[in-house]
């Protein structure tokens, strides 16, 4: 069998694995790139574009799940789980309420941020010297709160972060205002996170993809897998239906669909697809100077140049494709709520995407022991766009490419804890 050799081979075209081959080429590595579609049209295509160290702290708390199992035939809730019956599903769902203690949280949350941090320093890095045009601005990120209790309430939150070492500031509801003019009257306060940034994802990686081809990265589209060549513990090759690929390292940024092809190598990842959807239209007049996070109603809210996006937070409904007009619905009854414009002049675009959560919401990143040349890079959850930069840094030094992560507490992220 003739195998199409580099020195890395990377399963997945999303922002994940077109930064990991970017970095690695720079480190003077060869790279091919495997994506089963077409480059950046899974999770990365159509999310918010938030770089957003001030989501640290993990979604899924003490106390939320069982907010949601209360909320579970609304099917418009920010946080909905299907009722449909489904036993991988709920077995995740019982290791993750096991796990959301306050004390895991914590952990969870200063691992979380200093991937985030690092990330989006590189990110900021590379936009500037490779450049990419991507629409990046580092002009902060505003959580907004129409309710005075919500508002409150939401007080451990800041001081959270404020330990994580990450500044946070308070705004009562004429601040806000004064901050935001796009926000309808009478809200109730913010909080200010000037650490953020967000880019156009598309774009993001478009370039990334660009840059790569550049510094002769070869990447392979519409290439889908059928599989895996092994010997002893290394993964040889992997077979797809354009050819067969191997490499000395193979690193998994498949996203969501990770579980799935891992299954093919006897490899069990503790990981559910979560559904995330959004709404795009070109730019209204009066969009909001910086993202906007609405938090009774979990939506993110981006503006760019070249458009206007809704984004939603989590439907767990396993690989469930319907596009759900309940769950667009809400995003925009919720976005009325809060904004004098919630929505612009033309639709673009009406989007889903599966989110890569693990069942402890850290990032699966590193080498394992089953596989001696597999290097994990997936489970990002909803930040896969935040923390791809420094998931690449820490690739690379596990494919012996350089990098700069020696900071970064790695053994928080390692496959090796889940046994793989």
């Amino acid at each position: 069998m003739t195998f199409r050799k580099s020195d890395v081979l990377i399963l997945g075209g999303g922002a994940i694995g077109l930064a990991t081959a970017l970095q690695l080429l720079k480190s003077g590595a060869s790279v091919r790139v495997v994506e089963q579609g077409k480059v950046g049209n899974g999770a990365s295509h159509a999310n918010c574009g938030t770089l957003t160290p001030s989501h640290a702290i993990p979604l899924l708390v003490p106390g939320m799940l069982r907010k949601s199992l209360g909320q579970i035939f609304r099917r418009d809730a920010p946080l909905y789980i299907s009722p449909r019956p489904d036993l991988n599903r709920l077995l995740w769902l019982l290791k993750l309420a096991h796990r959301t203690s306050w004390a895991r949280v914590e952990r969870a949350a200063e691992a979380r941020m200093q991937l985030l941090q690092r990330s989006t320093q590189l990110t900021a890095q590379w936009v500037r010297e490779e450049p990419l045009d991507c629409e990046y601005a580092a002009d902060g990120s505003l959580y907004v709160y129409r309710d005075a209790q919500s508002f409150r309430e939401a007080e451990w939150h800041a001081e959270m972060l404020e330990r994580l070492g990450l500044e946070v500031q308070r705004l009562n509801g004429a601040a806000v205002q004064a901050m935001e003019p796009a926000l309808l009257p009478g809200m109730s306060g913010g909080y200010f996170h000037p650490g953020d940034a967000h880019l156009r994802p598309d774009r993001f990686v478009d370039e990334l993809a660009r840059r790569v081809r550049e510094l002769g990265g070869i990447i392979e589209e519409s290439a889908r897998i059928e599989k895996f060549h092994t010997e002893g513990k290394r993964v040889d090759a992997v077979r797809t239906h354009r050819g067969v690929y191997s490499g000395e390292r193979l690193v998994m940024a498949l996203g969501a669909w990770s579980p799935q092809l891992a299954h093919m190598i006897g490899l069990r990842l503790p990981m559910q697809p979560g559904k995330g959807y959004s709404l795009t239209w070109t730019r209204p007049p009066r969009a909001p100077l910086r993202p906007l996070m609405l938090r009774e109603d979990s939506v993110c809210v981006t503006s760019w140049d070249s458009g206007f996006r809704l984004g939603s937070t989590l439907e767990f409904s396993g690989y469930d494709s319907q596009l759900r007009d309940v769950r667009l619905n809400a995003i925009r009854r919720a976005a009325a709520r809060y904004l004098r414009e919630p929505a612009g002049p033309m639709m673009r675009e009406m989007w889903w995407g599966w989110r890569p959560m693990s069942v402890d919401q850290l990032p699966i990143i590193g080498i394992g022991k089953r596989w001696s040349n597999l290097v994990y890079a997936t489970a990002h959850g909803m930040l896969g766009m935040s923390m791809a930069a420094a998931t690449a840094e820490i690739v690379a030094e596990c494919c012996g490419a350089g990098g700069g992560a020696s900071d970064i507490r790695i053994d928080a992220f390692s496959p090796r804890r889940f046994g793989l």
